[in-house]
């Protein structure tokens, strides 16, 4: 349409020129130029309608519609044509989601791919199915199960990142430890599928990890309230519960590091509490001895 525009104003002006001899050379020239454009309009309305009907027809071919109804997969499979139609639309459902970087549309390739490979499997079981249809269809599985797990896998990792991410950024305990095992429930749904696979038990330890940190620093900021205010066995407790989350789900040795920092923590409260005790009775004595005349 740019390039049509483009010809249509170099139309107008050539014919204005040529025609300035002529009473309202522009309107000669106008025509001309208007004609181009919508011939241009036209041919791009063509062109549009075939790639829509054409679009229409893959979809067609990949859910398997008849006049009868929606196919199963396992008859979609037993033509060729139809699984090479599916197979077509299915790596360009898979490309649209790559370049819309949508976790949700990574999510629906998946389901889609799992349903292709179980379609696949009952048509493999069966006898009806020519040799070389047979070979396209193991071939076309091997391309599906690259897919299925490239999209899971970038689903799985992109709903943990940005779950944690929202996790961070929230102010309350229970809301981060709400959103990071959601967090941690998309990487366990993939990793029931994949389970050896490195990244996502990667991504799973740092969350989990996540989780513990943010507990240990909600009670150690509790136990350090409480003592600075003088509540000692307040703050005695609330260390120990962050011990009991330390040593329960860490066993790293800047994790053992932090239980004994917590532990020498306990014990100088232990101090203090038992030195208030002592010091308290003491001085009140004193100050009854004092009134006495």
């Amino acid at each position: 349409m740019t390039a049509a525009a483009a010809t249509a104003a170099a139309l107008f002006f050539v014919l204005w020129w040529m025609l300035q001899g002529e009473e309202s050379p522009w309107v000669p020239a106008g025509l001309a130029a208007s004609v181009v454009m919508l011939v241009a309009a036209f041919a791009r309305l063509l062109v549009t309608r075939k790639v829509r009907s054409h679009r229409s027809a893959d979809h067609r071919d990949w859910h398997g519609q008849s006049d009868s109804g929606k196919r199963s997969y396992e008859d979609l499979m037993q033509s060729r044509s139809l699984h090479a139609a599916a197979l077509r639309a299915l790596q360009k459902q898979s490309a649209e989601a790559d370049a819309k970087e949508s976790l949700d549309s990574h999510h629906r390739v998946y389901e889609l791919c799992t349903e292709y490979l179980t379609g696949a499997e009952k048509a493999l079981q069966t006898a009806t199915i020519a040799p070389d249809g047979r070979m396209a269809l193991r071939a076309g599985v091997e391309r599906v199960r690259d897919l299925q797990k490239h999209h899971l896998l970038t689903w799985a990792r992109g709903s943990a990142r940005a779950l944690t991410h929202e996790a961070q950024q929230r102010a309350r305990l229970y809301e981060k430890i709400e959103a990071a095992n959601r967090a941690l429930e998309c990487i366990d749904s993939a990793l029931k599928v994949y389970p050896d696979e490195e990244q996502l038990n990667t991504s799973a330890h740092a969350v989990r990890e996540f989780i513990t940190s943010s507990r240990v620093a909600h009670w150690v900021e509790l136990a350090e309230r409480a003592a600075f205010k003088g509540y000692y066995q307040r703050a005695i407790d609330c260390y120990r519960d962050a011990l009991y989350y330390l040593t329960r789900d860490r066993t790293d040795l800047a994790d053992e590091a932090a239980a004994e920092r917590i532990t020498r923590e306990i014990e100088l409260l232990r101090v203090r509490l038992d030195t208030d005790g002592v010091i308290r009775p003491g001085g009140a004595n004193q100050r009854r001895n004092v009134r006495r005349p």
